[in-house]
This record gives C-alpha cells, sequence and structure tokens, in this order.
C-alpha cells in the first residue's frame, strides 16, 4: 500500500531542517512535495545548481496584468530553511520534487479582500508556549525543537499539538483553498505511481492533510477561482529580507543566528563567541580568548539557571555583552547587525530565468567591476576617468527606472569631476527591473524611453528641467531632443515667474554638469538664456504686495536662482540679475520685509551696497511695525551669523532693536527671532553670543565689558528662568 508522510516544519528553523533531513533519508521517500507555488516545479532543478547559493527566493510576478497592476510575490529560501533542505534531498537522491500549494496564478489574481487572521490561527505557536509556560513562543520553538541534538523525531509531536489547536475550528476561506489544492497534489502523485510520498509543509496544515476529505470536495473548493498570468523565476535574496522588521520579511528574528545553528554540528556556543569575538579585534577592540572562555562559561551558565537544553541567543547576547563588550551597549549592536541578522547576499546560476534587461544589468555590473552587494557600501567615482564615468552612467539610467540601487550624496571633493554613492542591493529591485522592461531590452534603451515618456507627461516646468538634468547626467543623448523640444514649448508659454524660477537650478546644473561629463548642451543653453531674461523682467511685478506665506516662497526662488547663477558663471546673466535686484530696492515700501532684507544682504555680499548700516537703521526704527522689522532682520540674517560676527555696526544695530522693544512686540517678534538665529550652527550663536558680552559700550569708546552695566538685581528673575529651563537650577 502507498505511503504518505507529512512533515510539519516551522519556515526557516534550523531545528526542523536538521530533523526533516535526517526523516527524509530513513523515510527514504520516492516523491517529495513541498509547500510553494507549482509553476516553479519547472525551475526547480535550478536548485541543485552549484552556482545557486542560498538565501535565494522564488519570484512570482503577473506576466500580462489585465488592470495594469503587476503583482508580484516571494517564497525566500535559506540554508537553513526545511523547505530547501527537502528539495536538495530530493535533488541530490534522484527523487522527482514538486510544489503543492495553491499556484501563484490564483494567489496574483485581484480578489476581495480577506479579514486579517487572529487568535490561534495568527500564533499557533504562541498558544502551544503560553500552554508549556513560556511568554516568548521563539524561546519555547528553540528549546523543543531548534535546539535539539538527536533524539526522536519531533514531527508526530507536532502533527498531535497542531491537531490539537486546529480543533473545531473551521478553516479561512484562503486556507482551506490552499490545503485543498495541497491534497489535490498528493492525490495526483499516488495516481502517478508513487508509493513513499513525502509532504512537506507549515505544521499548521498537517492536520488538514491527514484528513479524509473526498476529493470532489476539493475540486468544488477550486472551481472558479480567479486565475492570471504569472511567470515564475529565482532571484537572489539576504538575511536582512528574511529578518521580520523587513518589508518582505518572513519573520525570523535572527537570520544569522539560525544559519549558525544550522552550519556549526558542534560546540555551537564556543564557535559564535569566538566569530563575535574576531569582529570585535576587527574593529581594533581588545578581545582575548580568556574573554572568549569566560563569556562560554556564563552563557553556559545562564542556560542552566533558566532549565534550557541549549544557550539561546539571549544567553548568548547577554555574555557578549557583559563580558566581550564590558558592558557597552555599541559593540553589541556590531554583533547584531554583523552576526545576528547577517547580510548575506545569495546567487542564481546564468541559466536562471530572467527578462533581457535583468541581464543586461548583469553584464553591465560584470563589465564596471560594480557588484551588487546587501552591505551599504560608500562609492567615490571620479568622472574623468572613463571607467568611473560609465558607472556613474549607469546608476542614474537605473535611477530613471526607479531602481534606486545607488543613492547620490554629497561628495567630499568640493570639484564637479567627483560622485559619491551609497550602493546597497535590495531583493526587490529585480521585480523593478521586471516591470522596467516594458520599456526596453537593455539598462540604456529602457531609461531613454522612460525618459521620454516622462517629459511627454510632466505636467510642470520643474518637472521637466529635472528629465533633462537626468538625461544628461545618465548621457541619454537620444531622449534629449524630445526632452528639449517640451522644455521650450513649455518654457515659453509658461508665463508663472514662481514656475521658471523653480526650473532654473536643475538646468543650470545639468549645464554646468553636462560640460564636465562632456555631454552637448547647446539647446540647453538656450533655454537657459531665455529664462533668464525672463526671470528678471517679470520678477518685480511677481514679487511685490506679497503675503508672509508667498514671501518665504519666492524667498526659496530667489535664493535658488542666486545660487543656479552662481554657479553658471556668466557674467553677462549674474549682472542683469544683480541690476534687477538694485532696481527691486530702489522701491522702498513695496517689498515684503523678508524679501527687502534678503536682497540687501545678497547685493552686499556682492559689493554692490555701501549703506547697509543706514538701510538697516530705517528697517529696525521705531516706525516700523516690529513684525516687518522681524522679518526684515530674519531675511537679512538668513543663511548664517558670519556678518554679524565681522561686522560691529550690524551687530549694534540689532541688539539695540532687540533691547529696544516693547515686552509684548518682543513677544510677537520672538518666533521669527528664534527661527533665524536657531537655524545657525551652534559654534556661530557662541560667538556671537560672546561677543555681545564683550564688546565695549562705553559712550566715548573707553572699553568696558557688558557685566559692568548689569543690574544683578533685575537680572536675578531671568536668570533662575533660564537656569530651570536648562536643567542647571542653582540649589536653595
Amino acid at each position: 500500500m502507498s505511503q504518505v508522510e507529512v512533515f510539519g516544519i516551522r519556515h526557516h528553523g534550523p531545528g526542523s531542517a536538521r530533523a526533516l533531513r535526517g526523516a527524509l533519508e530513513d523515510f527514504k521517500p520516492d516523491a517529495v512535495l513541498v509547500e510553494g507555488p507549482p509553476e516553479a516545479d519547472a525551475i526547480v532543478e535550478l536548485a541543485g545548481d552549484p552556482a545557486m547559493v542560498p538565501p535565494v527566493a522564488l519570484l512570482a510576478y503577473s506576466a500580462a496584468p489585465a488592470d495594469g497592476d503587476r503583482r508580484a510575490a516571494f517564497w525566500p529560501f535559506a540554508e537553513f530553511s526545511p523547505e530547501w533542505q527537502a528539495v536538495r534531498y530530493a535533488l541530490s537522491a534522484g527523487v522527482p520534487v514538486r510544489f503543492c500549494d495553491l499556484p501563484a496564478a490564483n494567489q496574483l489574481a485581484p480578489a476581495e479582500e480577506e479579514p486579517p487572521e487572529e487568535g490561534i490561527r495568527l500564533d499557533p505557536l504562541g498558544w502551544l508556549a503560553k500552554a508549556a509556560g513560556y511568554d516568548d513562543a521563539e524561546r519555547w520553538w528553540d528549546d523543543v525543537v531548534e535546539h535539539r541534538h538527536g533524539g526522536p523525531s519531533p514531527f508526530p509531536a507536532i502533527a498531535e499539538a497542531m491537531a490539537e489547536l486546529r480543533g473545531e475550528l473551521e478553516p479561512a476561506p484562503r486556507e482551506e483553498r490552499r490545503e485543498a489544492h495541497m491534497r489535490r497534489t498528493v492525490r495526483r502523485a499516488l495516481k502517478e505511481g508513487h508509493e513513499r510520498v513525502a509532504v512537506v509543509c507549515g505544521a499548521w496544515h498537517v492536520p488538514a492533510l491527514r484528513a479524509k476529505v473526498p476529493a470532489s470536495r476539493d475540486d468544488q473548493t477550486l472551481r472558479g477561482l480567479p486565475k492570471t498570468k504569472v511567470a515564475m523565476t529565482w532571484v537572489p535574496w539576504t538575511h536582512g529580507r528574511l529578518a521580520g522588521r523587513s518589508g518582505y520579511g518572513a519573520g525570523v528574528r535572527s537570520p544569522g543566528w539560525y544559519h549558525h545553528l544550522f552550519a556549526a554540528r558542534d560546540r555551537p556556543i564556543e564557535r559564535w563567541l569566538t566569530a563575535a569575538a574576531r569582529v570585535l579585534r576587527e574593529e581594533d577592540l581588545h578581545v582575548s580568548s580568556a574573554h572568549v572562555i569566560e563569556a562560554v562559561r556564563l552563557a553556559e551558565a545562564l542556560a542552566a539557571l533558566r532549565g534550557r537544553p541549549l544557550a539561546g541567543l539571549d544567553e548568548v547576547t547577554e555574555a557578549t555583552r557583559a563580558v566581550l563588550c564590558e558592558g557597552a551597549d555599541l559593540p553589541v549592536r556590531l554583533i547584531q547587525d554583523r552576526m545576528v541578522v547577517g547580510e548575506r547576499l545569495g546567487a542564481v546560476p546564468e541559466r536562471t530565468p530572467m527578462v533581457p534587461l535583468q541581464r543586461d544589468l548583469q553584464a553591465e555590473q560584470r563589465r564596471l567591476r560594480l557588484r551588487p552587494s546587501a552591505l551599504e557600501k560608500e562609492q567615490d567615482l571620479d568622472l574623468r576617468k572613463p571607467t568611473d564615468l560609465e558607472r556613474s552612467r549607469l546608476l542614474h539610467r537605473l535611477r530613471m527606472l526607479d531602481v534606486h540601487w545607488g543613492v547620490p550624496s554629497e561628495s567630499r571633493s568640493k570639484g564637479t569631476f567627483r560622485e559619491t554613492w551609497t550602493l546597497l542591493w535590495r531583493p526587490e529591485f529585480d521585480v523593478e527591473l521586471i516591470e522596467a522592461s516594458a520599456w526596453g531590452t537593455t539598462v540604456r534603451g529602457a531609461s531613454t524611453a522612460r525618459a521620454r515618456e516622462a517629459a511627454e507627461s510632466a505636467t510642470a516646468l520643474a518637472d521637466l528641467t529635472a528629465v533633462a538634468e537626468r538625461c544628461l547626467l545618465a548621457d541619454l543623448g537620444e531622449a534629449l531632443p524630445a526632452v528639449m523640444r517640451a522644455l521650450a514649448d513649455r518654457a515659453a508659454v509658461d508665463a508663472d515667474v514662481a514656475h521658471l524660477m523653480a526650473a532654473m537650478p536643475a538646468l543650470v546644473r545639468a549645464l554646468r554638469y553636462g560640460d564636465v561629463r562632456g555631454t552637448s548642451t547647446g539647446p540647453l543653453a538656450a533655454v537657459v538664456d531665455g529664462l533668464v531674461v525672463r526671470v528678471c523682467v517679470g520678477l518685480p511685478p511677481a514679487i511685490t504686495g506679497l503675503d508672509d506665506d508667498a514671501a518665504r516662497e519666492f524667498l526659496g526662488h530667489v535664493d535658488a536662482v542666486h545660487g543656479a547663477l552662481a554657479l553658471l558663471d556668466d557674467e553677462g546673466h549674474i549682472e542683469r540679475w544683480r541690476r534687477t535686484l538694485e532696481g527691486l530696492l530702489g522701491r522702498p515700501g513695496s517689498l515684503h520685509g523678508l524679501i527687502e532684507g534678503r536682497l540687501t544682504r545678497l547685493l552686499l555680499d556682492a559689493g554692490r551696497l555701501h549703506d547697509v548700516p543706514d538701510r538697516m537703521a530705517r528697517a529696525v526704527s521705531v516706525g516700523e511695525a516690529p513684525d516687518r522689522a522681524a522679518a526684515w532682520v530674519e531675511g537679512f540674517l538668513a543663511g548664517g551669523g558670519l556678518l554679524l560676527m565681522h561686522d560691529e555696526a550690524l551687530l549694534r544695530l540689532v541688539d539695540g532693536w532687540i533691547a529696544g522693544l516693547p515686552a509684548d512686540s518682543f513677544t510677537d517678534v520672538l518666533p521669527l527671532l528664534r527661527r533665524t538665529f536657531g537655524a545657525y550652527p551652534a559654534a556661530e550663536r557662541r560667538a556671537i553670543g560672546e561677543r555681545l558680552r564683550r564688546r565695549d559700550r562705553a559712550p566715548a569708546g573707553r572699553a568696558r565689558p557688558l557685566e559692568d552695566d548689569v543690574d544683578e538685581a533685575r537680572a536675578a528673575p531671568a536668570t533662575a528662568t533660564a537656569l530651570r529651563i536648562l536643567g542647571w537650577e542653582r540649589p536653595a
């Protein structure tokens, strides 16, 4: 008679994986069925390829989504996953292996939202742990299964426990469909003549697969399910994505620890703490062999006190903190990141099914020696070197496709020939590459098509300028003409000066850095020339009569354009801009205080004003409203306090104005002043305070420190309040 053995496992459990491997070797099945999407049967043999290095994942994605929403799902496997060990056993033994879960075609099809699982279904292990007197399900499972070495098979006891838990529970609709398909797959294997069938599935499903359910009932359950066309492949995975904290996590809190438990067949605690000591030594922390020996003793003593069969991660971590790290938390976090989670990135064979865009990216990565890694890595690029320039273009093209493998950061070098990127490969990038393959079969071709589409669909001038900048950074010369035509057309008809000003910085950066990269920027220069003229003509009427919110928005535009023109380094444009600002200041009372103060500061820095103390004196005089005076000061001083540190006259004006404010006016302008001075670096604030404290206030020029003018009795309440706020209250 045929025999079917159902092995209930915990997904990604090293003890389950080790026990399952031994059980399969004893049972010697002639067919192995594993929980997973049956569409993967065609590529399961790739798991036996030496180039397949876990962690990896099966990826199913909708090949032709009817509603335009491309869905995807992952089934991850680590070296310590029982399902992975079952697959590897079957392939090495020459035994047929299939996946038996509900097809991905049904799971990815649009369907009605089902209520979330709750109660026992949500956490069956938690209920068993509670019954055993544990308050932590992970700890209970580790003690009874993961830390076992030898002894009888745990699977009969697991099946019995799950049968008790399920009791009279009615299966949830999705759960019922999955288990019906699993039973159907078992029947098919028996019908094909297999006599010893091993089924590997989550422990929760064991009672359902052992139950005597008529085939007709399962057929009825599975009839009429929605379907979609799907494709299946293998993709690299990471230990970080197995952790419960990750977006595609499978609920494993410590994948690095579990991998160690599975790989270290003897003395796992000694080996773990030795490896931890090695990590700390690599960071120049002193850890000796004696530290390791004492840490092992402490971990084992803690396990004995707590009645555990083997020191678990909690005991090992406590021993690491107390002995190896001498109570410090920072080295413990280093061990957590490097070892407990362990950012291990898997690999798949060359013959794995891939879309052409994925293959092209892999070829580019090999050509440019830019390997993906699950660890964050900083990459400095010198754009004068051909290889680094090509690397930069590849990363920018991927960003055009929304594949953010590299994130640009501020370069340490002041020159424009340097770029600094932070590289971190994430498994979901494979899904994004599959989605982006609709644009083309190569990274360059797909990003070019994507840029054209972005230019056509852009609704704002600033969006178009951003696309133009990205085209130049990515060297997408084929897309640039279409982008420039759209940009010129939009700029010609857009009469909103704020839009024109918002568009200019990206255009100027593209023009400047395009020259650095050797990219033709002639059409872009013509657009920039036109924008500068239109901004200078349209700014005066647009910037007058603004309320507070509009003035603050325009302040950002003015600063951005000013900085962009300085970067452009075109004397004609810079002179036109400065004359425009001078004309605006020549109309007193028409500008918001914030704008007037800022324009005054910009022209002072440019050496075009020589009466700034008089202007400031008028702006903060008694005749001006306090809120307008505060706005003027905020605009003038925005961006740093160096001016106040080095200009005694201006410092005296600001100090005198603030000191002369009535109490109610001071309360009104205090938030504006706090925002202004709070933006300064701490060193600048401290220097300004010291300068005020020590400067000479004597009318005849005689140096006299500020302390001589202090009325201590009047200052005492303010001093006490300040000390209380700072937590330095004087003792009574």
